[in-house]
């Protein structure tokens, strides 16, 4: 297989990981749903690839500390708090991360470990609501 072709394939696989999670955020109607997890995972999927095939001996690490900080913004953003001190969105901002995560391990050939990490983050989102 070249190497452009498994490129492609890790592009392909955050794709289909972040529509999942996504389309269950969307269907729970949440503000962050199918088309920014999607984007997200295959965001963070790019740059892996990029990290790892476009800069050569380059510190491939950085570019994953890059998108953990880069991402965080995105999460506060989906954070709200309300009045009474209630804080909502806290797992949407989470999904956004672990997309993100997904996404860095699917860029980085990862493809066993991201689609784990994908039914995980899926498991724990159509766990009951809330636990008491």
């Amino acid at each position: 297989m070249s190497i452009e072709l498994e490129m492609v394939l890790r592009l392909l696989l955050a794709t289909a990981l972040g529509a999942i999670i996504g389309y269950q955020r969307e269907r729970a109607g949440k503000p962050a749903g199918l088309r920014t997890h999607i984007l997200i995972c295959v965001g963070a999927a790019i740059f892996t690839i990029a990290s790892i095939y476009g800069f050569g001996a380059a510190d491939t690490a950085r570019v994953a500390a890059g998108v953990v900080a880069g991402i965080g913004f995105l999460g506060a953003g989906a954070i709200i708090r309300g009045g009474e001190g209630i804080v909502a969105g806290l797992t949407t901002a989470a999904t956004i991360w672990m997309v993100a995560g997904i996404g860095l391990a699917a860029g980085a050939g990862l493809y066993l470990v991201s689609t784990v990490t994908a039914i995980i983050a899926l498991i724990v989102l159509f766990l009951p609501h809330p636990i008491r």
